[in-house]
């Protein structure tokens, strides 16, 4: 059990120091000129296409969820316990 918990040790070590940093190029400077033009689309829409998708699918979502839950509440209301 010791040499186990010494060999995790060594690994977690091992990884942690030799793990490599890689540079991440900085697009926020782009993202925000993007999301602050003036273009009269709405800020959930400026991402372009995946934004779009993502928002239509958020609200069918929704939309249904509530036609759903609504359904629901009126079937168990009228239902009657014989």
């Amino acid at each position: 059990v010791y040499l186990s918990f010494q060999g995790l040790r060594q690994i977690s070590r091992r990884t942690i120091s030799t793990a490599s940093r890689r540079q991440i190029e900085n697009r926020v400077p782009e993202k925000q000129k993007l999301f602050q033009e003036d273009n009269d689309l709405p800020v959930h829409l400026k991402g372009g296409l995946m934004d779009a998708l993502l928002y239509r699918v958020t609200m069918g979502l929704s939309v249904f969820g509530k036609a759903n839950t609504k359904a629901f509440m009126l079937w168990y209301s009228f239902q009657h316990v014989n």
